[in-house]
């Protein structure tokens, strides 16, 4: 017998992030205000890192859409790697270069391209899909606000670029 109703445990799993920024926030605020000396110090200090954490939270949890797609994705050694029931491939993220979302496919997918290797499309609900948020987060001068809007949006009648490499990207210093 659970004693959390399941959608709120898969609420609280989708903002775990934020959630726990939340109460390190709190705690230091209590810790600020309720004792003397360094633990009042160190309370200060997790109450303006909180906001930093909450922030990042959301983010994650923003793009995390859902579980239960087809097929698995793996990020391993620099390597976005994904094992579908129909398709498949591995990407290495050195030669990424075109990042898309394709809201027309069902589930939602996104196309990550590598030259001379055909179109790896990961779906949004794929188990491990989360981690490609890191991922792309890592992308140079990739914007995750838009990424993130394109996302919620997901109304585009053609697949939607959020990221491609540049010449500035590819400069060896």
């Amino acid at each position: 017998m659970a004693l959390v109703r399941p959608e709120l445990r898969a609420w609280a799993g989708r903002w775990h992030e934020a959630l726990i920024g939340a109460g390190i926030g709190a705690l230091g605020l209590f810790w600020a205000l309720t004792s003397f000396g360094l633990l009042s110090w160190i309370g200060w200090g997790l109450v303006a890192l909180s906001p930093v954490m909450i922030i990042a939270g959301v983010q994650r949890g923003r793009f995390r859409t859902g579980s239960g797609g087809p097929g698995v994705v793996r990020v391993d050694e620099g390597q976005v790697a994904y094992f579908g029931p129909l398709t498949g491939g591995a990407v290495a993220l050195t030669e990424l270069s075109r990042l898309s979302l394709d809201a027309q496919s069902v589930p939602p997918v996104w196309v990550l391209e590598q030259p001379g290797q055909p179109e790896l499309a990961v779906p949004l609900t794929a188990e491990g899909a989360d981690a490609l948020f890191d991922v792309f987060a890592a992308l140079p001068g990739i914007r995750t606000d838009r990424m993130l809007e394109e996302m919620r949006r997901a109304s585009a009648p053609h697949r939607v670029v959020i990221w491609e490499k540049t010449r500035e990207h590819m400069r060896l210093h």
